[in-house]
């Protein structure tokens, strides 16, 4: 355990070492090319004071909790999402820190470049230096061996979870219970009663031991726990709840009483938030400032001209935890009462033919950037649906509420994988809701980058589910 814990220990020196590097080469090489091909300043100050301000900067953002990779089953999109949050915070403290250092004027354009190309060196280093450490665990090296107490349903799946992937570095011994499971995997064998478990610990060289036994047996239990606690060994208790609940759930605690959740909300982290609300914040700012003025006058211009009515259609909708606000669309629709109670359909005569080219092409959802910018809403996330539906499907649909656990979304993950659209089946809806639930509790950054390119690409490849 002691050399485990060296080797993550020279991992996350390695990575820093690495990062400093790319930090340091990258910016000497670029002031070089920029002072050779330019006669702009790059700054006031010394080459030798940025870069030990920089450093100093990078090293104070990434020491805490900016190394990753030496975690076992980190995925890639972790790995990227966590350097964008660590050059996010980077890019905020060594600017802050650059201007109240007064090093004068300088050059926008050298730091904007800058702080692009150190971030794809960054990604693609440490995704470089993740493979490798996977290779390494493939073939043996830095392996952590366990040994199991139980055999339920919720130890099966650990098995398999720590197991299918040579690159985790585990090695599962097998498992101790009152009797032989023959449901569980052969590949795990089984060795012995529950109270044969120190003993075989004695002899064996065992670093983790994972438990799922019930509370009744804590007779049996707990001198295991005083023993692994003298020893060196790792106890987990694995919580057996896989026969009723058979979902991603995730751990916490209240003081020092541990907590299971039914869902695992990655938004839920405040680091997570700022880095959505700010991504939202400013490229809706930047969409409204730019390209929407020039949009609004030639769809308000058509919409006036070939249907009477308001050009903006309002719609009250559930937003995060169901509270109500105004949703903004173009108005694509002729005026009727029916707006607030009936879904648009294929060939639905109350559309417009322009408003039947804008839902196509999804320009009546442009006004939404409104609500992004006020904070109704995200880019991203779960369609907001009218309060009469929200009244008569979370009658009808199991968890059909767990969707407002977030802000809902102009685009999301159920829009772009095939539940966009009119929903005439109830199955429909369902399908809707579970891929809601899924973004809630895989939410990344860059899926929601995901989302967003596929939500373009279907618009520019004209959507059949949109009308």
């Amino acid at each position: 355990m002691i050399q485990i814990q060296r080797f993550n220990k020279a991992l996350k020196s390695a990575v820093i070492i690495g990062d400093l590097a790319i930090l340091n080469i990258l910016f000497v090489s670029l002031y070089f090319i920029w002072t050779t091909h330019s006669e702009q300043k790059v700054f006031d100050g010394t080459l030798p004071q940025i870069l030990v301000l920089f450093s100093l900067c990078y090293f104070a953002c990434t020491i805490s909790r900016g190394i990753i990779l030496h975690r076992r089953g980190v995925r890639a999109d972790q790995v990227v999402q966590h350097s964008l949050l660590n050059m996010f915070y980077f890019i905020l403290l060594s600017m802050t820190t650059f201007t109240l250092a007064d090093f004068g004027q300088y050059s926008h354009s050298f730091f904007i470049l800058f702080y692009l190309l150190f971030t794809l060196c960054l990604i693609c280093y440490r995704l470089t230096f993740r493979s490798c450490v996977k290779i390494y665990r493939k073939h043996g090296g830095n392996s952590r061996t366990a040994v199991y107490m139980g055999s339920t349903e919720n130890m099966t799946e650990l098995y398999h979870e720590m197991t299918n992937d040579p690159t985790s570095g585990y090695r599962v011994i097998g498992y101790f219970d009152s009797v032989p499971n023959e449901n569980f995997p052969a590949s795990c064998p089984y060795l012995g009663k529950p109270e044969e478990t120190i003993d075989y610990l004695k002899q064996h060289h065992v670093e983790q031991l994972y438990c799922s036994l019930p509370s009744s047996m804590g007779n049996c239990i707990l001198p295991v726990i005083n023993y692994c606690e003298n020893n060196l060994v790792h106890f987990y208790s694995v919580p057996n709840v896989r026969n009723y609940l058979h979902h991603r759930m995730s751990f916490g605690l209240i003081g020092s009483v541990p907590i299971l959740r039914l869902h695992e909300e990655p938004l839920s982290s405040f680091e997570n938030r700022l880095v959505k609300r700010t991504f939202d914040f400013f490229f809706s700012l930047l969409f409204l400032c730019t390209l929407f003025p020039v949009i609004f006058l030639i769809v308000s211009a058509v919409i006036k001209i070939t249907s009477p009515g308001p050009i903006f259609f309002k719609q009250k909708r559930n937003g995060l935890n169901g509270k109500e606000f105004w949703c903004y669309k173009f108005r694509s629709m002729k005026v009727n009462k029916d707006a607030d109670k009936i879904q648009a359909t294929l060939n639905d005569p109350r559309k417009t033919k322009f408003g039947n080219f804008m839902r196509k092409t999804n320009i009546d959802e442009l006004p939404q950037f409104i609500n992004v910018l006020l904070g109704d809403m995200s880019i991203v996330g779960p369609r907001p649906h009218m309060l009469k539906h929200t009244a008569e499907y979370s009658q009808l649909i199991n968890k059909y509420m767990v969707r407002h656990f977030i802000k809902p979304g102009i685009t999301g993950w159920a829009q772009v994988t095939g539940f966009r659209g009119e929903t005439r089946e109830l199955s429909q809806m369902e399908g809707r809701v579970k891929a809601d639930i899924w973004y809630m509790e895989h939410w990344t950054f860059m899926l929601d980058l995901y989302i967003i390119y596929k939500t373009v690409a279907n618009a520019l490849h004209k959507d059949k589910q949109a009308y």
